[in-house]
């Protein structure tokens, strides 16, 4: 080959790669994700979904930051899909159905509809979110939680470093809460990085966050990537017993309401000054000392110790899953601009 036709070539070469640097994004894609896009369209829907009542004075940067904010929860859910794609873990038809019947239960079909309007979702909507929470799920129990073991030394070094917290002089309530506040606090540290920056946008974050508890999806997880309680939120939301007398101090309609509810239950949304906050009650114990031979003791210690190691796996595995896939976010482009993105 002639001096000249290699340097043909090379100019050839460097073209073609200058040519595809500057090329466009796709179009209507707002990112992909190991080769699969995520369309606006879907991104609308979603945040429809999420933001049903958004208001039409907010602001072209708040409605973005809201975007990105629930493109990145799509972004990642794509990644934990393929992921469970790969080991063939993708839920069936009929445990969408089974699901989708759970959730129909308590309302009637007029009242189930009305569930569905107000959050502009259709029931094909409502089984491809089921199909996929239900996928993570699986997901999540084979790759972190089938590898959790809990030793019994484990549960009585807990006892013994906590005995004096399980001698109770009075009835107590195992709590966990999601609080959303109005108030940006730094020391916040949620997964999502998410804070709500006044009552507006506080008030529809509780509702987007209500609506995905009624949806099924895990409490203790969407208190990480949401809640914006800086002492609590890392737990899962987990508050630890709280004494009923607190409770009463309080405010006695507080206590009334949680003491109604059953383990396993959530509240409706409290409003007060602080913020909006769900409560959820995930046990009920009696005034009295409680031996580490006692069966709640035991569950209790076993389930408080599978829950932190199940965060934290899942904290990390999330991070792993992250660095491994490979992402393009075209809409974070987008808003930068082409200068920011030299």
């Amino acid at each position: 080959m002639t001096r000249f036709s290699s340097a043909v070539l090379l100019a050839v070469a460097v073209s073609l790669v200058v040519s595809s640097c500057k090329r466009s994004a796709p179009a209507n894609v707002a990112a992909i994700v190991n080769g699969r896009p995520i369309a606006y369209a879907d991104l609308e829907k979603q945040y429809k979904m999420q933001f049903p009542s958004a208001s039409e004075g907010q602001s072209e940067d708040q409605v973005l930051i809201q975007k990105m904010e629930v493109l990145r929860s799509m972004i990642d859910n794509e990644i934990m899909l393929q992921r469970a794609e790969k080991l063939s873990l993708m839920a069936t038809e009929a445990d969408v159905e089974t699901k989708l019947a759970e959730l129909k239960a308590p309302y009637t079909q007029e009242e189930f509809q009305q569930q569905l309007d107000a959050r502009g979702m259709t029931l094909d909507d409502l089984k491809t979110q089921l199909r996929q929470d239900l996928s993570v799920r699986k997901l999540f129990n084979k790759e972190i939680t089938s590898h959790i073991s809990i030793t019994d030394k484990g549960v009585t070094d807990f006892y013994n470093a906590n005995k004096a917290s399980f001698n109770l002089a009075e009835p107590q309530v195992h709590l966990a809460q999601i609080l959303v506040t109005p108030h940006p606090d730094p020391d916040v540290k949620n997964l999502k990085g998410d804070t709500a920056q006044n009552d507006d946008q506080a008030k529809k974050k509780i509702l987007m966050i209500e609506a995905r508890l009624r949806q099924g999806e895990d409490f203790s997880m969407l208190a990480q990537n949401y809640s914006e309680d800086p002492n609590s939120t890392p737990n899962g939301g987990d508050l630890g017993f709280i004494p009923a007398s607190s409770l009463e101090r309080a405010n006695p309609e507080l206590r009334k309401m949680v003491m109604e509810l059953s383990p396993g239950q959530f509240s409706r949304v409290i409003h007060s000054q602080e913020g909006y906050r769900i409560l959820k009650v995930i046990s009920k114990e009696p005034a009295g000392q409680r031996e580490l031979n006692d069966p709640r003791v035991q569950q209790s210690i076993r389930e408080t110790l599978l829950n932190r190691k199940d965060q934290l796996r899942r904290a990390a595995y999330y991070e792993v899953a992250r660095n491994e896939a490979s992402v393009t976010n075209y809409l974070a482009k987008s808003i930068l601009g082409p200068e920011e993105k030299k």
